[in-house]
């Protein structure tokens, strides 16, 4: 359900060989394409020949952190850019990214997307070591990681990174700028998405195709769960991390329910198509006898259509979304909070009253905002309402980048699904199944995290893991 589950953030890394260029701009369109990913905060690193390493971050919108005057000072034929929704770490300036600190007569600047779950551990190692954080982040647990191992082991940038890959838990895709040299990992898992492009003779790496599209570069590839890229004589060059060969894939399954934007394509899989999948899914599973299918804008828009399609039902917009609105502030009172679902939604009454209507949502998690939005839509009249989620009951909390709520707070960890329905007040509640989501996204169900649907995550948890704070509104 919209506003009730994140994604920590997007990533983007661009490398040039033609040391006059200013990639600046170009970063910031393709975080701009990404901002669906993080709302909190934006940075950009870049890095100039005879200049060094130059970065700026703010908290908010990429548009509100970066005016003209910033782009134009962000000088370099390097960079690397960030857009943050926090999962590990608060909301505040300190945990912005890129992280930048000294290193190797010189600096390392680091995005990443992703969470680590021993991360508590490796930070209190690094404390007694010497290390000195000005952040709650992960990020700068892996930054000091690759630097402890660089200096006091006198490794390489790549068997530094082997080193620290083995000592991770967790997701992560990384993009990391060593002083003129650009390297991207994406865990050996895969569960976070990274992929690279070409433009001219330039590389772009991002955390989804439709960065690429912005700047018309030409896709190549994903990045392969375990694989190190970085850059000689402008032509790609890979290394496998060892813990690949001995990890299983488990790509996030959300990114294609709800993260992603539909007209990305991720791990070769299209993510509009995935979704009208889930429509037709849908209407296998709960053939209605309705007048009209209407999507919870603006995720769930191509399941709605292929639920439409499926059916012969006709699809309407029947929610108006304000495209306008951020993220709201923390509301004092019960009236202001339904305040602030209808200035997101309203409700078109003239096409939903007196009609029996299916209302379809990509999730559930809370189930707050569903009633909310379902109290709304109430109010409009219909006939009917028959409320289809395009994922199964999310029964656990994540904790590999994904801010959604502990256990307690997940209504269907709580409660059956007819106890549910009954709740919500209304004709029909049916969720996707997850043998249906499954073929929905054409993907072996063994290729995919679907830890906050069984339980069964793919990597092992501290046992107080539930007692750590990983949701941070």
């Amino acid at each position: 359900m919209q506003g009730e589950i994140e994604d920590k953030c997007g990533i983007v890394g661009i490398h040039s060989e033609d040391t006059s260029k200013n990639v600046s701009s170009f970063v910031y369109y393709c975080l701009y394409a990404l901002q669906h990913r993080g709302q909190e905060s934006a940075g950009i690193a870049t890095y100039v020949e005879d200049k060094g390493l130059s970065y700026y971050c703010g908290m908010g919108l990429i548009t509100d952190v970066f005016k003209d005057y910033e782009i134009q000072n962000l000088s370099g034929h390097m960079g690397i850019g960030h857009v943050r929704y926090s999962t590990t770490g608060q909301s505040k300036l300190e945990n912005s990214q890129p992280f930048v600190t000294d290193f190797a007569d010189g600096f390392i600047a680091m995005a990443h997307n992703g969470d680590i779950v021993n991360s508590g551990e490796l930070r209190e190692e690094l404390i007694n070591e010497g290390y000195e954080f000005k952040s709650d982040s992960d990020s700068e647990v892996i930054c000091y990681m690759l630097k402890n191992e660089y200096y006091d082991n006198n490794k390489s940038i790549i068997d530094s990174i082997e080193a620290v890959s083995r000592k991770l838990v967790g997701s992560y895709a990384l993009v990391i700028l060593v002083n003129g040299d650009l390297y991207a990992v994406r865990d050996p898992m895969g569960i976070k998405p990274l992929a690279i492009a070409k433009r001219g003779e330039d590389y772009i790496l991002a955390s989804e195709t439709v960065a690429f599209d912005v700047i018309n570069a030409k896709y190549i590839r994903d990045i392969v769960p375990g694989e190190i890229v970085y850059f000689e004589n402008n032509e790609i060059q890979s290394h496998m991390l060892e813990i690949a060969a001995e990890s299983s894939l488990s790509h996030c399954m959300f990114e294609y329910v709800y993260f992603a934007r539909p007209d990305s394509t991720i791990d070769g899989i299209n993510v509009y198509q995935t979704r009208l999948n889930i429509g037709e899914q849908l209407h296998k599973l709960y053939p209605i006898d309705a007048d009209v299918v209407i999507p919870v804008p603006d995720s769930s828009i191509p399941a709605a259509i292929g639920y439409s399609r499926a059916s012969g039902i006709p699809y309407g917009e029947g929610l108006i979304k304000n495209r306008y609105v951020g993220r709201t502030f923390i509301m004092p009172t019960q009236e202001e909070r339904e305040l602030a679902v209808r200035l997101k939604l309203n409700p078109i009454k003239e096409a939903i009253k007196g009609k029996k209507i299916i209302l379809i949502d990509d999730s559930i998690v809370r189930g707050t905002t569903s009633k909310q939005l379902l109290d709304l839509v109430k109010e409009a009249e219909p006939a009917e309402i028959h409320f289809l989620v395009g994922c199964p009951p999310v029964v656990a909390p994540c904790f590999y980048g994904v801010a959604m709520a502990t256990k307690k707070e997940l209504i269907a960890a709580n409660y059956s699904i007819e106890e549910i329905q009954k709740q919500l007040d209304i004709d029909t509640l049916g969720y996707i199944t997850l043998d249906s989501l499954i073929e929905a996204i054409g993907m072996p169900g063994e290729n995919l995290c679907l830890g906050c649907l069984n339980e069964c995550y793919p990597t092992e948890l501290p046992d107080d893991i539930e007692a750590e704070t990983y949701y941070k509104p």
